[in-house]
């Protein structure tokens, strides 16, 4: 029974998209985060984007990135363009991540190939786990308090 209204609930899907929805309205990008070795790496799936629109920022442990994909009737003025299926997300992608103390954002790195967009956070020198040398054997002093 459900299959048989399953293309009903999917129209009436695109259809409030497109009336509810609005390209001025950021969408979502779907990521990946995960840490290897000495740094932080975060993937968002970006295909079909202009790589001039796209926009990577880090500041106050905030990392943010936006993106935009045109409808085809803005890339082509000669010609209007009537759809007859249009089902690809167009319009402004936006996304912003928390990042916590102990990284160096004055040298995070990015990369957008093959539709993905490769953002790497190095992890900072201060943060970074470090043996502490242990003393042993009685290295201790022992202060008195003087008379005056």
């Amino acid at each position: 029974m459900t299959l048989a209204f399953d293309p009903l609930f999917r129209d009436l899907n695109r259809l409030a998209t497109e009336m509810l929805g609005s390209s001025r309205v950021p969408q979502g990008m779907a990521m990946d985060a995960y840490r290897a070795g000495d740094h932080y790496t975060v993937e968002f799936d970006l295909p079909g984007i202009n790589p001039d629109t796209l926009e990577v920022r880090a500041e106050n442990n905030t990392l943010t990135v936006r993106a935009e994909r045109a409808t085809r009737a803005a890339d082509e003025s000669e010609e209007q363009v009537s759809y007859v299926t249009a089902e690809r997300p167009r319009g402004t992608f936006s996304r912003q991540i928390s990042l916590g103390d102990g990284l160096d954002l004055d040298n995070v790195s990015a990369d957008y190939t093959d539709g993905v967009l490769t953002v790497t956070l190095p992890i900072a020198e201060k943060a970074k786990p470090r043996q502490i040398k242990v003393g042993h054997g009685g290295s201790h002093r022992v202060i008195e308090q003087g008379s005056s």
